[in-house]
């Protein structure tokens, strides 16, 4: 999956877990037929992470596919996270030296490393039409997909405490009305329950309010992520953009945020909501494999639900897609068939499957026809109805549109803490995302 600067931070801390985003360089066989050539066997590569989940992950599903495919071998070779690792793969295509199937970001960044030069089109592939169109549009450059995923969505929502909501009798709401309504219920019940959890002492879950809120940014306005992405519309000038913050603002202001919000971190966040002294967490859902770790009981007694907007007919949840598997276009031959059948079993049921054997899902997988496990948390089941609806889910603005400035966590921790007001941070963040368009080269900036 893709973080920009501040979200990007959230994707190494709470999950190292799946995102098969990676590093420093070494390599391994995790195939079982021998090396290539001979007995009509043939031997790929395949570009991963070093990170321990990253390594499990690749050995399950190489173990898997190699079951059924006794004549390919896989080895596997890991490279750097963050800019560094860009730079090595922008390096690799350029010279001709990248593996036969690479993991890699969706979206801005997949843009970035020309696809139409670098990479094999997979529009004729069969399971091309069984991948989610939320993921395909991250893979797609002039109208050829060029990716298939490689793990399952993240949910940006909010996580709530189901024991607090049985007890008190509320629903979950599909209106923001209705959601600060349930908030004014549980301060006026007591017993020492936040009605909204905030972790400021780790800023980038400060940002929630605005990121996990596209979905209803699109909805009110459709052609924002272009018009932003060409200086057209800002956060501090758009009713539906500025909503973010204002809802930002308005928890706080109403007083429904924990006392130690200023202070506290995401384990203080996870523990409090799975213990009941908080109802409600906007996070991602990322962050439920490391809570139900800890606290097993939250695996029932916590459940997610989209950021509510104005109009519960198109209340949805906003998603992050997770990484893709890319073949280069230096693939060639036996390999070039070989590769195209490992990316097949990604996108097939018993790829879904075999991912979630090596790791909990972080939330459906981009494939019809995968299913989650049953024993998955209710946070993480809770994300189903919403992608299985027609528009009942968007992408995260980052994979619509370049545009993300540096500062947003310091601006929305400003905003929830009462120290600006929700006009001044969107307009403050509307300069803070100038400097980087300029920097990118947009058109219009």
């Amino acid at each position: 999956m893709t973080f920009r600067p501040g979200m990007r931070g959230a994707a190494v801390a709470v999950l190292a877990a799946g995102s098969l985003a990676l590093t420093a360089c070494s390599a391994g066989s995790l195939g079982s037929s021998s090396d290539s050539g001979g007995g009509g066997s043939v031997t790929i590569t395949y570009l991963i992470g070093n990170q321990d989940q990253d390594i499990k992950t690749a050995e399950q599903l190489v173990k898997d596919f190699t079951a059924k495919n006794p004549g390919i071998t896989i080895k596997t070779e890991t490279r750097p996270a963050g800019s560094e690792g860009d730079n090595i793969v922008k390096t690799r295509l350029a010279t001709g030296d990248m593996p036969d199937v690479f993991n890699y970001n969706t979206g801005s960044l997949f843009q970035a490393i020309a696809p139409q030069k670098n990479l094999v089109p997979l529009g004729d592939q069969p399971y091309i039409k069984d991948l989610d169109e939320n993921f395909t549009k991250t893979v797609t450059a002039d109208g050829q997909v060029y990716g298939v995923p490689g793990g399952g969505f993240m949910g940006g929502g909010v996580l709530y405490n189901i024991p607090v909501y049985t007890k008190l009798g509320l629903k979950v709401p599909t209106t923001w009305a209705e959601f600060m309504a349930n908030n004014a219920k549980i301060k006026a019940a007591g017993g020492g329950v936040a009605p909204v959890i905030q972790t400021y002492g780790e800023t980038w879950t400060s940002q929630l309010f605005v990121l996990g809120d596209f979905h209803n940014v699109a909805a009110a306005e459709p052609d924002f992520a272009d018009r932003y992405t060409k200086n057209q519309a800002k956060y501090a000038t758009s009713p539906a953009a500025l909503k973010g913050f204002e809802h930002t603002e308005a928890v706080h202001d109403a007083g429904y945020e924990n006392k130690d919000f200023a202070s506290a971190k995401l384990p203080d966040g996870l523990r409090m909501l799975a213990q009941g002294k908080g109802a409600h967490y906007p996070n991602l859902s990322g962050v439920v494999a490391n809570m139900v770790s800890t606290y097993p009981d939250a695996a029932k007694n916590v459940g997610l639900f989209a950021l509510p907007g104005d109009d519960a007919s198109k209340n949805g949840l906003t998603v992050w897609t997770p990484g893709a598997n890319y073949i280069p276009k230096t693939t060639t031959g036996d390999k070039l068939e070989a590769a195209k059948k490992f990316l097949a079993f990604f996108a097939s049921p018993e790829g879904c499957a075999s991912l979630s054997k090596a790791a909990a899902p972080t939330g459906p997988y981009a494939v019809k026809g995968c299913t989650l496990p049953d024993d998955v948390p209710q946070a993480i089941k809770d994300m189903q109805p919403y992608l299985d609806k027609p528009g009942g889910s968007s992408l995260a603005l980052e994979f619509l549109s370049p545009v993300k400035g540096p500062s947003l966590e310091q601006i929305t921790v400003e905003v929830g803490s009462g120290i600006r007001k929700a006009k001044d941070g969107a307009a403050r963040y509307d300069e803070d995302v100038k400097k980087q368009a300029q920097q990118l080269g947009l058109a219009g900036w």
